[in-house]
């Protein structure tokens, strides 16, 4: 009984580690999130229509790239490289941060998601 009890208990601490590693690489930053354009947005080369979007961080040798999918039906997969900059704490809110450009489009700048302590620049 007292191994069962035992085993019971390794077993959580296995699954809670393994959480706390599935939610977060060790830059600080979650394998995935979401984010809503209010209006169209020029992310690298690619206008993205205004709605919410799943944004993965992946690695592509030495980059950082950000995955943009539409979240909900199909639509255009836009990648776009980014530079982590540390922030001095975990960030409250997500933020997304835009210049207009000369044809009056916006241009993501920069993406800071809750949480992390983080934010990606364009």
């Amino acid at each position: 009984m007292r191994l069962m009890k035992v085993v019971g208990v390794m077993v959580c601490v296995l699954v809670v580690a393994f959480l706390a590693v599935a939610a977060k690489n060790g830059t600080g930053v979650r394998d995935s999130n979401h984010v809503t354009f209010v209006a169209p947005i020029r992310v690298g080369t690619t206008m993205l229509p205004a709605g919410d979007y799943v944004v993965r961080h992946t690695m592509e040798g030495q980059d950082h790239i950000m995955v943009f999918e539409p979240a909900k039906g199909k639509g255009l997969e836009v990648k776009a490289k980014c530079t982590l900059v540390p922030l001095t704490q975990k960030a409250e809110r997500t933020e997304t941060s835009y210049q207009m450009n000369a044809a009056n489009e916006r241009v993501l700048q920069e993406l800071v998601f809750q949480g992390e302590t983080v934010k990606h620049v364009f």
